[in-house]
C-alpha cells in the first residue's frame, strides 16, 4: 500500500493537522510519504493507492497558488480510481469557511475516489482527535474496499 499526503502550510495549522493524520496513519502502514506540494512528484500521481491534500484557504476562499498544480494535475488524470481526501484548517470569520477544502473536494468528487473532507478551525485542538481518527479509519476502510488491500 502507497500513501502520500501532500500539503502546504502559512501559519503551520495545516501542518500540525499533517502531523496529526501522519500519526494515525502510521496505524495502518508504514507506507505514507508525506509531501510538500513543492516536492511532491506529479508525474507519480497514478502510482499511489490513496492521496491526501492538506490546504489552508487563501483570499475569499481561494485555493493557495501552490496547490494549483496539485489540482490541475488531478483534472487531468485519467485514473480515477485514486483514493483521495482533503482536509484543511481555517477561520470561520471568513465568508468562504476553508474553501479551498471545499474546491478541492468538488474537483476530486468528480476526478477521483473521494472518501473523506475534514475541516478543522485555526489550529487542531484535543478536541479534534476522535475526527482526526476517523478521517484516516474512512480512508484507510475505503482503500481496503476499493484496492482489495488488506490492512
Amino acid at each position: 500500500m502507497k500513501i502520500a499526503i501532500v500539503y502546504t502550510s502559512v501559519t503551520g495549522n495545516t501542518e500540525e493537522a499533517m502531523n496529526i493524520i501522519y500519526k494515525y496513519m502510521s496505524r495502518y502502514t508504514s507506507r505514507c510519504n508525506v509531501y510538500q506540494h513543492e516536492h511532491f512528484p506529479l508525474y507519480e500521481l497514478d502510482s499511489y493507492d490513496a492521496i491526501i491534500i492538506g490546504t489552508y484557504t487563501w483570499g475569499n476562499g481561494d485555493i493557495p497558488n501552490e496547490m494549483i498544480s496539485l489540482y490541475r494535475a488531478f483534472e487531468n488524470t485519467s485514473n480515477k480510481d485514486i483514493v483521495t481526501a482533503v482536509f484543511g484548517t481555517g477561520d470561520q470569520c471568513y465568508p468562504h469557511y476553508c474553501g479551498a477544502v471545499d474546491e478541492f473536494r468538488d474537483m476530486l468528487f468528480v476526478h477521483s475516489n473521494l472518501a473523506a473532507t475534514l475541516k478543522i478551525e485555526l489550529m487542531p485542538q484535543f478536541l479534534d482527535e476522535h475526527r482526526f481518527e476517523r478521517f484516516v479509519e474512512v480512508i484507510m476502510e475505503r482503500v481496503k474496499n476499493e484496492k482489495g488491500i488488506t490492512i
